[in-house]
């Protein structure tokens, strides 16, 4: 097992289900994979454990902005960490593109890599919606505007100790994406982006997300971009 120097992130809300057999392929290819289980009311915590995962537990339900950030406090206080991934835990996520990912940031003229599933149309499986809110999203943003994105809402992200140590999520729901484009545009770190394909299983599909949350995405993009911190 290779890559000794990389921690994964994953985020768990009520995932028993799948975050077995998910922390099972990361750690096929990585040692180092914390889950964090966001006051889950299943067996996540015991299933990301069992698979091998270090699990850190939120006593509620915090949201996933939160989630992250405590995954990557525990992350980079690991002695040698110095490269970070975010994965989702729904299986959504492809172990091979945190390898082009990690390739990309380890090419020294990026501080942050993030995932695009637009870079040859949109996937198979997303509904027009969904891809509507999305591309909106990332232009109505005036920090993914500057940093060229094209999908400002994409979980798959990989990163240096620079950023790691720097950033400080405080947007605990769905907004912290927005958040995390403001924080690389505030501290000049150098971001690029990488072709992903994100899997839409029927499982990830069944989970949805509320027409509200598209919105608020949206009104959240607009204002992250606009709003002196």
């Amino acid at each position: 097992m290779h890559y000794q120097d990389v921690w994964i992130v994953v985020p768990a809300f009520n995932e028993a289900s799948v975050i077995g057999e998910v922390i099972a392929e990361v750690r096929s290819t990585f040692a180092n994979v914390v889950c964090v289980d966001d006051g889950s009311r299943d067996g996540t915590a015991a299933a990301a454990l069992k698979a091998g995962a270090h699990v850190v537990k939120h006593p509620v339900n915090l949201g996933q902005g939160a989630a992250i950030q405590t995954g990557i406090e525990y992350a980079r206080s690991r002695p040698g960490a110095a490269v970070f991934a975010t994965f989702d835990a729904d299986g959504q996520h492809r172990v091979k593109d945190v390898l082009a990912m990690i390739e990309r940031l380890r090419a020294g003229d990026v501080d942050i890599v993030i995932g695009t599933r637009f870079a040859q149309g949109p996937p198979a499986r997303m509904s027009l919606a969904k891809r509507v809110i999305l591309q909106a999203a990332a232009v109505l943003s005036s920090s993914s505007r500057k940093l060229g994105l094209t999908d400002a809402h994409n979980g798959l992200r990989v990163f240096n100790k620079t950023v790691a140590d720097g950033l400080n999520i405080t947007m605990n729901g769905m907004s912290h994406a927005s958040e995390i484009i403001a924080l690389i545009v505030e501290n000049h770190w150098r971001a690029a982006e990488e072709p992903v394909e994100i899997l839409y299983t029927d499982y990830s599909l069944s989970k949805g997300q509320p027409l509200l949350n598209g919105v608020n995405i949206l009104f959240d993009g607009f204002l992250r971009g606009r709003m002196p911190r």
